[in-house]
């Protein structure tokens, strides 16, 4: 399999204590693009030595190491100003734990290049697998962020799996100081449908793999959740003071 190659478009994958999934995480997503980059966001399980390694012997992978954990949206925004700098105009985010599908990388691509100003969004399939908790607590933030933003067709506010145009991703971003950690995937959707950047949706199988599998989990269910909830309460304020926009915007 030969990868395509991009001088506009990148996959970017954070990465914080992953284990030994990140590895074939990497060599699947660079087996069908190129370049890959990853921000190691301060792992302290011994990934930052072995990822770079496999950079020094692949020109299209490229690692980049924060030197403490500051969370997923910090370690892609990082990354953003990195691409940005570099001349690309596109990131493909993607978790590095080898839950989201490597092989959907060419199409989320061609999505973008073929409607570049829009954000091309992951709406998970889920096997018979995955925590019930999970699959129905995602629900709450989907309609805490469609609301949000007037029903503009957001189909999951938390799978990271998505292709983000990055100058209005990183100007909203630099323009405040959340949307750092966990609470960056739905608050960067909802803040860029703010921001007139339109939503696509693609069907996309996810897998939970089990700890004998080798699946590792950072999710935290009272933090993450008093997270979304506090993010849900700032986003519904600025809702409010939208909303004339909004509705302009949707119906004249």
């Amino acid at each position: 399999m030969t990868p395509i190659a991009s001088r506009s478009h990148l996959v970017l994958i954070p990465s914080f204590n992953p284990g030994e999934k990140v590895y074939e995480t990497v060599q699947a997503a660079r087996a069908r693009w190129a370049p890959v980059w990853v921000v190691v966001d301060g792992s302290t399980d011994g990934t930052a030595a072995g990822l770079t390694r496999l950079a020094e012997s692949d020109p299209d992978l490229r690692v980049l190491v924060l030197p403490e954990n500051r969370g997923k949206g910090a370690a892609i925004l990082a990354g953003l100003v990195e691409a940005s700098a570099a001349g690309f105009t596109h990131v493909l985010t993607m978790d590095s734990d080898g839950q989201h599908p490597a092989d959907r990388i060419p199409s989320f691509m061609a999505a973008s290049q073929a409607e570049p100003e829009a954000m091309i969004l992951g709406k998970p399939v889920f096997d018979a697998d995955a925590p019930r908790l999970r699959v129905n607590g995602r629900k709450v933030s989907n309609g805490w962020a469609n609301l949000e933003t007037l029903w503009m067709g957001i189909g999951d506010s938390l799978f990271g799996f998505r292709v983000y145009p990055i100058a209005p991703l990183r100007r909203i971003m630099e323009r405040t100081r959340w949307m750092r950690r966990f609470d960056f995937d739905p608050e960067a959707v909802v803040r860029l449908c703010w921001a007139g950047v339109r939503p696509v949706n693609l069907p996309t199988p996810v897998r939970y793999f089990t700890v004998e599998e080798g699946g590792v989990s950072h999710f935290n269910y009272l933090r993450d959740n008093l997270l979304l909830t506090g993010m849900h309460t700032r986003l519904f304020l600025g809702f409010l003071w939208r909303l004339p926009q909004l509705i302009v915007r949707k119906f004249v």
